[in-house]
């Protein structure tokens, strides 16, 4: 079992993921903070919806890349069966995000779009018809 101070080996820690397609890349520090994004020039083409998400995919999988780092290090130092390290252990659990159960679609757009032929889309709540011609 290699020695060492936990909390120095800790903030020494770091992790980093990259989404499916190689368009996003993240970085979180020892103590889950993103310390580094990168966006590939092909995140232009993407929708910001699309965009979020996968940033979003993306730090989730580096913080839990991070946690497994985070439990070898607690082994290594202290071990998981200590009250320490179970404490560690037990955090971890805790903070590991949670994954939405389905995926959200986004809200659909609605257009102004007559039915009949004989209808004209309208600006007031009488859409086509004149309201003075009753």
């Amino acid at each position: 079992m290699p020695g060492g101070n936990l909390a120095d080996r800790l903030a020494a820690l770091s992790a980093s993921a990259t989404g499916d397609d190689g368009v996003v890349t993240v970085t979180v520090a020892g103590s889950g903070v993103v310390t580094e994004l990168q966006l590939d020039d092909r995140a232009q083409r993407l929708s910001a919806a699309t965009l979020s998400n996968e940033i979003l995919r993306t730090m989730r999988r580096a913080q839990a890349s991070l946690n497994q780092e985070v439990a070898v290090t607690v082994e290594e130092t202290v071990g998981a069966d200590t009250e320490v390290g179970r404490a560690m252990l037990d955090t971890l659990i805790r903070a590991e995000p949670e994954q939405p159960a389905m995926p959200v679609m986004p809200f659909p757009s609605f257009q102004n779009v007559p039915t009949l032929p004989q209808q004209a889309p309208g600006n007031g709540f009488e859409s086509g018809r004149d309201s003075r011609a009753r």
